[in-house]
């Protein structure tokens, strides 16, 4: 038997804020219609071309440590991409060239860190 990624899942303060802004960064709408419409508490970027469901569900504590999981992303310019993804809200953690490759660190508007590299 096997399993495959259903969805993403992001503990947040306001869904509707966070959803919004990993819509503009993965290109993907947030959903607005029925039973599953965003709302502060919870909202649905829906999965599309083998990319999981990414969900938003607020919590009432903040984040308070580093991820032990996290997102890395691959675009073919990554400067690019980078100032893009900060034009959004997202703040650059650092960038790094380690074991051949060479990334930059993000934080999302709620401090959730993820990579975007050229692979």
């Amino acid at each position: 038997m096997t399993v495959n990624v259903a969805a993403v899942t992001f503990d947040c303060s306001n869904a509707v804020t966070m959803a919004e802004f990993w819509s503009g960064a993965v290109g993907r709408p947030v959903d607005h219609e029925g039973e599953m419409a965003a709302s502060e508490f919870f909202a649905r970027i829906p999965g599309g071309d083998g990319d999981p469901m990414m969900m938003f569900v607020q919590v009432p504590e903040g984040k308070t440590a580093k991820n032990r999981v996290h997102l890395d992303m691959n675009a073919t310019d990554r400067a690019a991409e980078v100032e893009r993804l900060v034009g959004l809200g997202a703040t650059v953690v650092h960038e790094k060239n380690e074991y051949g490759m060479v990334w930059t660190t993000l934080a999302d508007p709620e401090g959730n860190e993820f990579c975007v590299a050229t692979h």
